[in-house]
């Protein structure tokens, strides 16, 4: 990247002052990362030597960080037996043969240098072996070549002293041929995921970037010049998080970007001591903030845009931690990582100095993210029958979206009463094509909003949302296109005990209106009231307006090969007749 275009990207940015300043401190030098630097001799990616000996005294003195040893070790010989990677893809991506060789040369690669045990190095080189031996590493679905490039950047680079020389000659090649010259391919065709509004960016630069820091002193030229268009694409991209650290895509998403960029940005720090000013972009250092109020009091995420219901551990989450200075990320992350075969090698690598709760923090109880539009309410941060609602607003067009806009989960006496069905099967017909709103689960009507004339949203809508003390407004008018003056959700936790959800719509013809909410409760109908129980607890829904509204059940079964969506069902509120005007309240009890 020469000055010029880095000076381009300065002007562009949110955070142009911070740019400009990092602009001039590069006078004089070219944006080249290898020219002229001489990289620190292996292994210098994200767990240095001294970093590996300050893991040990904390394995001695922290039972938090045994434990996650413990559990690390104990996975590690679940793969006794298991055959490594093969070729083989699932529908059009080699994607999850990609995941499982990062996700076992990390964990092998790791406990050899922590453990020294033969068995971790040979099954790590083992896996290796197999990766470097496949055809390519499917450069037609992109992502699957990254992930792989990752995968043997941290396995070449953490085994490098004890690989022959055969073995690193062989790693190293399979890193250029199959990793960085299809990322240079890529480049110099602007691949569409070059541009800076998805996940894919993020993942894609970021672990072309780290097989580029892995191999550069072995392929020179090429690894610089990955390194100079890595950097280059992700200096936008990384606005994304602006300007609160909120992510359009979801939580899921989230996760899987900053995870991705988090390990680029503690790679070129321990190669480099800089991460050319990427993790100061506008609402970085707010990202974590994201995560914490997304995961409500039973460990289940506000999981809207293709999100998975449960959270997984997210160790960029410790990192955030510390260079943000904010133990409550920490503390998030920690109590994930425990549970029983969930911890990765990054929980060490990462493990936070400081950790507190968000309510020692005196952590806000409610927050908003202006760049998702999406908000968030609880009565406690540690109390697990806590009420807790998420919902958004949005923008109906975002990538991995459902058509949405209003929808919210609710959480109360330890159980999810309002949820979010997630994601269908990836590989459905067209499912991110023109087909993806015929399937139930993105369509309007299987989430937790107005539903007017049975009809889906519109493709083209957004919707801001404001939060204020324990209430939230969305502005919805145009979630329908043009056919309403205005409709307008609010939604309130009233003294603790109940959530409030007001709908005012103002529309141009009369319209039917359907009020709902996907559950997994077994429900008793009441005409203006339902009861509903699930885990032996028990939720009052009540129609506080209008009058003539009443209770109803429909299905939420999809027909085959969709989800079929067992165990659910909707609770939805009627309103006999068409209506122009309708001021519609319902409160959620316990």
């Amino acid at each position: 990247m020469n000055r010029r275009n880095f000076a381009r990207c300065v002007a562009a940015s949110p955070l142009a002052a911070a740019l400009a300043a990092a602009h001039k401190a590069y006078a004089g030098e070219k944006f080249d990362p290898l020219l002229g630097a001489t990289l620190k001799p292996h292994p210098r990616l994200i767990c240095t030597d001294e970093r590996l000996e300050q893991i040990r005294l904390s394995i001695k003195r922290s039972a938090a960080a045994r434990a996650l040893h413990e559990d690390l070790v104990e996975s590690a010989g679940k793969l006794r037996g298991e055959p490594p990677v093969e070729y083989k893809l699932i529908g059009p991506r080699l994607l999850e043969q990609s995941r499982t060789c990062l996700k076992r040369v990390s964990l092998l690669s790791f406990l050899w240098r922590l453990d020294r045990k033969r068995e971790y190095f040979d099954r790590a080189v083992k896996e290796m072996n197999a990766a470097a031996a496949f055809p390519d590493w499917h450069p037609p679905h992109f992502l699957d070549t990254p992930e792989m490039t990752h995968a043997f950047a941290i396995g070449y680079d953490w085994l490098y002293r004890d690989l022959p020389q055969a073995d690193r000659d062989r790693f190293a090649k399979a890193i250029l041929e199959k990793g960085l010259n299809p990322g240079l391919k890529a480049y110099s065709e602007k691949a569409f995921w070059t541009a800076p509004n998805t996940n894919w960016n993020q993942v894609c630069n970021s672990g072309l970037g780290l097989g580029a820091l892995a191999a550069g002193d072995v392929f020179k030229d090429q690894a610089n010049a990955i390194l100079n268009s890595s950097i280059e694409s992700l200096l936008p991209a990384m606005e994304q998080y602006a300007p609160d650290g909120g992510w359009i895509e979801g939580p899921g998403y989230w996760s899987y970007a900053t995870e991705y960029v988090v390990a680029f940005l503690a790679g070129l720090d321990t190669t480099f001591h800089r991460d050319y000013e990427l993790s100061n972009s506008a609402g970085f250092n707010r990202a974590g903030d994201f995560r914490l109020h997304c995961l409500g009091p039973l460990g289940l995420l506000f999981n809207f845009a293709d999100a998975a219901e449960r959270a997984l551990p997210e160790p960029a989450m410790s990192w955030l931690a510390t260079r943000f200075e904010q133990p409550a990320y920490g503390w998030q992350e920690l109590d994930l990582a425990s549970n029983k075969g969930a911890a990765s090698p990054l929980d060490l690598i990462w493990f936070p100095a400081k950790v507190k709760t968000p309510d020692e923090l005196h952590f806000p109880l409610g927050a908003q993210f202006r760049g998702v539009n999406a908000g968030f309410l609880r009565t406690s941060w540690s109390d697990a029958n806590a009420l807790y609602v998420g919902a958004k607003g949005g923008d109906n067009r975002a990538n991995h979206g459902h058509l949405d806009l209003g929808s919210f989960v609710f959480d109360a006496l330890g159980v999810r009463w309002a949820c979010d069905l997630g994601p269908d099967d990836y590989n459905l017909p067209d499912y991110f094509g023109k087909l993806r709103y015929s399937y139930y689960r993105t369509r309007t009507e299987a989430h937790n909003t107005l539903l007017l004339d049975q009809e889906n949203q519109s493709l083209d809508a957004k919707a801001a949302l404001h939060l204020s003390g324990s209430a939230m407004e969305i502005e919805l008018t145009r979630a329908y296109g043009d056919r309403l003056h205005s409709w307008r959700r609010q939604l309130s936790l009233l003294e603790g005990k109940s959530l409030r959800i007001i709908d005012s719509v103002d529309a141009k013809r009369p319209v039917e209106v359907l009020w709902g909410m996907v559950t997994r409760a077994k429900v008793e109908l009441q005409g203006r009231q339902a009861v509903l129980r699930q885990d032996g607890k028990t939720l009052t829904a009540s129609i506080e307006s209008p009058e003539e509204a009443r209770f109803d059940m429909v299905s939420t079964t999809a027909p085959a090969p969709q989800e079929p969506n067992a165990g659910t069902a909707k609770l939805v509120a009627r309103v006999p007749n068409k209506v122009q005007r309708l001021l519609l309240e319902v409160q959620l009890s316990v």
